[in-house]
């Protein structure tokens, strides 16, 4: 686990904490050291670094690899929580934070990428509807033969929903699955990838809205 912090007085107890749980540390104190550290299992990436910031860190990763980012911020508006799971990041936990939480969200993190991976090395087929095919593999969603590119958080919207075309998955699945964990409180980033994904897809009609319970795949779009 990389542990992305300048700050020695959250960092030590943190990494010390962390690997009485079992996860093996390695800690730096820049955006440049993060970037230059070997490829971890699981990202926690301060946002307020002293070169890069946590936001451009994240979006670096992301465009080479699929790791899980937790962000680990005192920065608790909206919209910076919205920017950061945009941006690819897995969860965004605001300081002060409960040790015992983060941990279980970690590890939710790591369970819900393991059959991901487990499924990328085992060559699962393509999941196909009508003219939509999305390859869990590869991670590429294709629409009437041309590629779709899509951030890695609407990737998995759309690799959740295709699952089960028609069916309606509530807000609350939909955050925990692709998220990572329930999400009480506002779901604005959720709606925002949805538009995302209905502009690229072309056809608003791919992704169904059903008031006040969340969004299904409708097959004939």
């Amino acid at each position: 686990m990389l542990l992305v912090e300048d700050d020695d007085t959250i960092a030590d107890p943190l990494s010390k904490g962390l690997q009485r749980e079992g996860f093996d540390i390695e800690r730096v104190s820049s955006g440049t050291a993060a970037m230059e550290a070997p490829q971890p299992d699981v990202v926690l990436l301060d946002l307020g670094l002293p070169d890069i910031d946590g936001y451009e860190v994240c979006r670096r990763m992301r465009a080479t690899s699929d790791v899980p980012i937790l962000f680990l911020t005192a920065r608790s508006d909206e919209i910076d929580r919205v920017v950061g799971l945009e941006l690819g990041a897995d969860d965004y936990v605001v300081k002060p934070f409960g040790f015992r939480e983060l941990v279980a969200r970690i590890r939710a993190v790591v369970r819900r990428r393991g059959p991901e991976r487990r499924q990328a090395s085992n060559g699962g087929s393509p999941l196909r509807v009508d003219g939509l095919e999305v390859d869990r593999r590869a991670r590429r969603v294709v629409l009437g033969g041309g590629e779709i590119d899509l951030t890695p958080k609407e990737f998995d919207l759309v690799a959740l929903l295709v699952t089960d075309p028609g069916a309606v998955f509530e807000r609350r699945r939909i955050m925990e699955e692709v998220w990572g964990h329930p999400w009480y409180g506002p779901t604005k980033t959720l709606d925002v990838h949805v538009a995302s994904v209905r502009k690229k897809l072309g056809d608003p009609g791919w992704i169904e809205t059903v008031r006040g319970v969340g969004f299904r795949l409708r097959p004939s779009a």
